[in-house]
């Protein structure tokens, strides 16, 4: 069964200060849009939102979502917000679902097993991509796409074109692009050009947008 989010529409002109009491009274702020209709401003529950974006699926998951005197129909979660401090739902954007049109999203990608140019020579297994752009039906949409990485030697890499390849599903990224490859304790210990050995800093992936990157 799918998720139903049960939405009210919001009255009267909405501002900081109509967003506030939302919150207060235990809600957030959402706007559904898309598949030909004007976009309607929202109030929604916040813990099933959470429950939402932490599923299997995330963000790409296909609920029902209920409007009052606005009917039902399909729709994913495009766009949250979180408050940076608290760490609080603040603001969420959904997108009306027409189940026969495809979609265009991004899904993780899982590495399974261990590669034997780790377990055998000591390499280190460098996911370059933890997302792909794929295109697919709503009903088809994977909560992620699974690639077996035990029989990946030293140096050896997996490409776009070595991902499953269902007819459902088309990927957008060019089929040569890696995604995956071991490399030596070596070449990960050596200075990129330009750095005078100083250690590379981190990549911090991030979901949504926090309060200071919302929109005015």
């Amino acid at each position: 069964m799918p998720e139903v989010v049960v939405a009210s529409a919001r009255e009267g002109k909405f501002n900081k200060n109509a967003a506030r009491r939302v919150r207060r009274a235990g809600k957030i702020p959402a706007v559904l849009y898309g598949a030909g209709h004007d976009p309607v401003a929202l109030e929604v529950d916040p813990k099933q939102i959470t429950r939402i974006l932490h599923s299997e699926s995330g963000h790409n998951t296909i609920f029902d979502i209920e409007v009052s005197s606005k009917g039902a129909g399909k729709a994913m979660i495009v766009d949250w917000q979180y408050e940076p401090i608290k760490d609080q739902l603040i603001h969420i954007d959904m997108k009306r679902i027409a189940l026969d049109k495809a979609l265009r999203l991004k899904v993780a990608v899982r590495l399974l097993g261990t590669p034997v140019g780790v377990k055998t020579y000591g390499g280190i297994l460098d996911q370059v991509m933890r997302e792909v752009d794929i295109e697919c039906l709503p009903a088809d949409i994977p909560s992620h796409i699974d690639v077996d990485v035990t029989e990946l030697g030293l140096h050896g890499v997996v490409r776009i074109a070595d991902l499953p390849h269902a007819g459902k599903i088309k990927y957008l990224n060019a089929e040569d692009a890696t995604v995956a490859h071991v490399i030596s304790i070596r070449e990960e210990a050596a200075p990129a050009e330009g750095t005078e050995g100083a250690p590379a800093e981190p990549e911090v992936a991030k979901k949504g947008k926090t309060d200071a990157e919302a929109k005015k």
